[in-house]
């Protein structure tokens, strides 16, 4: 009895220990919500291309510094760092948000809707934030306003990491030199050196999902991408007399239909999907002349690597046996854009319960399947530990169903996603130090097995 008795004396403390460190969380996510939402709408009223993001880029700098804390810049060209020191020792852990936006024309109408041009790949083109980036920057500011007010309760170093060109440089020969942008350059420029941290988390706003709602899974979550161009040379000749050129069109065709084949006779599906597409196709300019050249341009998506590099090794040798087999050449050239972005299974596991405490178990949901679209997140997470996650950007009360998706016109980002983005990002820092052992002692125990 008296046993009882003293567990019934504890657990008001207890109780009234968690529910107080619950509070000041969601004091400090109310608090910064209006400003995240101010930040988001400027953001979205004047979007910037990948790699052209120098005013989104210096307003991430004053917000950092007028924070307090350490700001850092010189990588990926636009790319900033922010360092936060909490008052305790622990573990560096590593924020990430992409700054840069589409060159998409705006229609959905909205009082802060872009009307911004800008030039992309030497043409004028209208610019919006269609894929939510505006949303990830303010949520990661807003986050870092929240976490520099309470140092004191950090545990560790926090690096917060504003990130441009995810959808590529509006300034530069992507296939070519996409070595030079995005997360890639952040991490060949040090962005991550000094101090190095041992784990990063990342999220991303998406259409058809309601906001309040957190999506992920462990294990790979986004698809590799890889670019593809594929030139093909004939011998021009008229269209009525075939016989004596060398069809670049013909064979073009052939190869597109035998590259399907890639997936469907040759990859192990057992391992994961695998996705060979072309996009573009160009070639002649009337119909009664065959072409000399046809110029293919496309996309090879997998959700494992080893399937990804399966199609990598297994395509250009199909493709130069159709060439040979239709008297014509072809030149194939493939440029690595991101691998599969996976969840470091330890991470995603013991993170689980900081997920759920955001919104609630019924707002957390484990993905049956891994997303179809890409993302150079995947690079940080070859380094160390890493967990990306989808929040919802549709209002609650809308059809999920004809939702304008991410890329498009419409697509619009609910204000109420920023505060579960912003908190997400608050209780990563506060409770990883809690698991930090565990995740790295596995992470290790994989690395060394890969060896």
């Amino acid at each position: 009895m008296n046993m009882y008795k003293q567990i019934s004396l504890c657990l008001p403390l207890v109780l009234c220990s968690q529910l107080s460190f619950a509070d000041w969380i969601d004091d400090s996510v109310k608090n910064v919500e209006a400003h995240t939402i101010k930040l988001r709408q400027h953001i979205h009223q004047h979007p910037e291309l990948g790699n052209m993001e120098f005013k989104t880029s210096e307003l991430v700098q004053k917000e950092l510094k007028s924070y307090g804390i350490e700001v850092r810049k010189g990588y990926a060209k636009t790319g900033v760092i922010g360092v936060l020191k909490g008052a305790k020792p622990g573990p560096v852990m590593a924020l990430r948000a992409d700054m840069d936006a589409l060159p998409i024309e705006e229609k959905t109408g909205l009082p802060y809707a872009s009307k911004a041009k800008a030039i992309y790949q030497g043409a004028e083109t209208h610019v919006m934030h269609g894929c939510g980036h505006d949303a990830h920057t303010a949520m990661l500011l807003g986050a870092a306003k929240a976490l520099a007010a309470n140092k004191d309760k950090i545990a560790g170093t926090v690096i917060f990491v504003f990130q441009p060109a995810e959808e590529g440089g509006a300034d530069i020969d992507n296939f070519t030199q996409g070595h030079l942008i995005g997360s890639r350059k952040m991490i060949a420029d040090g962005a991550l050196n000094n101090p190095k941290p041992e784990v990063i988390f990342g999220m991303h706003v998406m259409a058809g999902m309601p906001s309040g709602n957190i999506l992920y899974k462990d294990g790979a979550i986004l698809n590799s991408a890889d670019h593809l161009r594929i030139q093909v040379n004939g011998k021009q000749v008229h269209g009525s007399m075939p016989w004596l050129g060398r069809d670049p069109i013909y064979a073009s065709s052939q190869m597109i239909n035998n590259m399907q084949s890639l997936v469907s006779r040759n990859a192990d599906l057992t391992k994961g999907m695998g996705v060979v597409s072309i996009g573009s196709i160009r070639g002649g300019t009337t119909g009664n002349v065959i072409p000399d050249q046809v110029n293919m341009v496309g996309t090879i998506r997998s959700n494992s690597e080893d399937v990804r590099q399966g199609i990598l090794k297994t395509l250009p040798k199909m493709v130069e046996h159709n060439a040979i087999a239709n008297d014509v050449t072809a030149k194939v050239e493939i440029a690595p854009y991101a691998p599969v972005t996976t969840n470091d299974k330890t991470l995603t596991k013991l993170m689980q319960p900081t997920l759920a405490q955001v919104n609630g178990e019924d707002k957390l949901h484990v993905l049956d399947n891994n997303a179809s679209a890409s993302e150079d997140f995947a690079y940080y997470g070859q380094l160390m530990p890493s967990l990306f996650v989808f929040v919802g950007a549709t209002p609650a009360d809308q059809d999920m169903a004809k939702a304008a998706p991410n890329h498009n016109p419409l697509f619009i980002v609910d204000n109420a996603t920023l505060k579960t983005g912003v908190e997400s990002h608050v209780r990563f820092i506060l409770d990883y130090p809690k698991v930090a052992e565990q995740v790295q002692t596995d992470w290790k125990k994989m690395q060394a097995a890969k060896k």
